[in-house]
């Protein structure tokens, strides 16, 4: 059975905080009865009837753990009135004290609420891509992990026979040529999967244009894996991390989101890395384009999109810069003596990778980031321990529930938990629900990030984040506004009330810190005269 483990260690991990707010799923073949196995195989089963009707799973792996180890006593029978009944105080106590037993019994022993935050189609694929290209498929992921991704993908399988960018959406060939290349890399014949989801998958995507029509994103993971040149993709050129930081189109003007995506991006693009072209690889190129390979006008293949993906047209400005960029600064930038600029380009990109990797303890500031640098990591030496640490924060990214085994976007330990502690106070009930309550003030007060980002960390274009909260836990270290306003109420609500029922306040310098990170992210305009 799968286990959820809470706050643990291993090996090549850091950690600010003893790992409080961690979690992740390992499997164990000796854990659980025989009659909670069968439970688990039950729940699976009836999600994969109902997988056309009902897209999301309700984690019932994790309820069905942790419900058993924190046992919370007799649950009240819930109320039933009818619609002329009035509405009693009794009653809705009643139905207010079930809510919070039952929400009480899936709370981790450090304070957090475990969930999942998943739901696109388009994360796991790519890790499953790096690992096949690094060689680290079967040692970075088991076989019950491989097991638990394909029942995922399967699960999700449109009616069509696509995939979507997300488990509720239409068919698209970003999601559907990853998923069908993940299903193939972990093993699955061409013919092959549950209800013939391999060939029918593959029929959607031939039937749709082929591999040419995937969006930008996808045609750069290709390329890594070696089913697609690069010459058929528009550039993300590294230079633009040597232009002037006053320039409008330098990466330290991105939104943090982006400016980490195109990071390792442009650096992967850069070196036009590719990965070993193996048999299987060579069979994919086969499977999934209406033409011979060899034959296909990369060129054009550029600016070619499934209309199933194409949310907006490109505006003729950015095909007009791609153009430039593809035909007169790339063939430049690759011959010397401006090759030079390239190499020096390139070093600047590995520098952001490992400062982020290093100040967020490998977990990146999301899954789609993760991967990326754990990749460039890979491709800059296969052997260093960047790699390394690198693999063994990937199951932070894992979650198990009774529809497969999915990636999640990140964790979001923080923000559930300050809703969770806002609405136990707001019932009126937290004398009742006094060890609820101090095992999330506990976790607050842990999770609230003590230091800034490493040296210089302006010119790495970050922010303080001292006093901040993240969305998941402390080692994320990525400061959010909403979730550090949050954090600061709970923490200010906690501090009105009995020590003996929710343990000693935070600290004022503590409190003050935050503040400081609030106001810092107000914008100019707004703040007061």
């Amino acid at each position: 059975m799968w286990k959820l483990k809470i706050a643990e260690d291993g090996d090549f991990l850091t950690t600010t905080n003893g790992h409080i707010g961690r979690q992740h799923w390992e499997f164990d073949p000796n854990a659980g009865t025989a009659e909670e196995r069968q439970a688990v195989e039950r729940v699976r089963e009836e999600f994969k009837l109902n997988r056309f009707r009902v897209k999301q799973s309700a984690d019932l792996l994790m309820r069905m753990q942790l419900t058993k180890e924190n046992p919370t006593g007799m649950i009240p029978s819930a109320v039933k009135l009818k619609e002329s009944e009035e509405i009693t105080e009794e009653a809705v106590k009643t139905t207010l004290t079930r809510s919070i037993s039952f929400y009480s019994s899936i709370q981790a022993h450090d304070g957090h609420w475990p969930a999942e935050s998943a739901g696109p189609l388009f994360f796991m694929p790519p890790l499953v891509m790096a690992l096949y290209v690094t060689g680290s498929l079967h040692t970075g992921l088991s076989l019950e992990h491989q097991k638990e991704i394909k029942r995922y993908i399967y699960n999700h399988q449109n009616e069509d026979g696509g995939w979507g960018l997300h488990i509720e959406g239409h068919s698209t060939m970003f999601g559907s040529a990853l998923s069908y290349i993940c299903l193939r890399l972990l093993g699955e014949g061409p013919e092959g999967g549950e209800d013939k989801a391999v060939s029918r998958g593959r029929k959607w995507i031939l039937s749709h244009g082929g591999l040419v029509g995937i969006p930008s994103w996808g045609k750069f993971w290709v390329s890594v894996l070696g089913l697609y040149e690069w010459s058929g993709c528009n550039p993300f050129p590294p230079e633009f991390w040597l232009v002037p930081p006053s320039s409008p189109v330098h990466p330290g003007k991105m939104l943090c989101y982006c400016r980490l995506v195109y990071m390792p991006m442009s650096y992967l693009y850069g070196k036009r890395f590719v990965g070993p072209i193996t048999a299987l690889i060579q069979t994919l190129r086969g499977e999934l384009y209406n033409e011979s390979y060899h034959k296909i006008n990369w060129n054009a293949a550029r600016n070619t999109v499934a209309k199933e993906d194409l949310y907006y047209p490109h505006p003729l400005v950015q095909d007009l810069t791609w153009g430039f960029l593809h035909h007169f600064a790339e063939p430049l930038l690759t011959r010397w003596p401006f090759s030079k600029v390239r190499e020096k380009a390139l070093r600047v990109a590995m520098e952001h990778v490992h400062y982020e990797d290093e100040n967020s303890r490998y977990l990146c500031i999301g899954c789609v980031e993760k991967v990326l640098c754990l990749m460039a990591c890979w491709v800059e030496n296969p052997n260093s321990e960047a790699y390394q640490r690198h693999l063994t924060r990937l199951p932070d990214y894992y979650w198990v529930a009774e529809d497969g085994l999915k990636m999640q976007t990140f964790g979001c330990q923080t923000w559930d938990a300050v809703f969770a502690i806002q609405a136990i106070m707001s019932s009126n009930l937290s004398n009742e629900y006094g060890p609820t309550l101090r095992k999330a003030h506990d976790f607050l007060k842990a999770s609230q990030v003590r230091e800034n980002p490493s040296g210089d960390f302006k010119a790495m274009y970050r922010h303080i984040s001292k006093g901040a909260w993240t969305f998941s836990a402390q080692d994320h270290g990525w400061q959010v506004s909403d979730c550090t306003a949050e954090g600061l109420k709970c923490a200010l609500l906690f501090s009105q009330m009995p020590v003996e029922l929710v343990g000693e306040p935070m600290g004022k310098e503590q409190l003050f810190d935050a503040v400081n990170v609030i106001l810092s992210l107000q914008v100019s305009n707004m703040q007061p005269d």
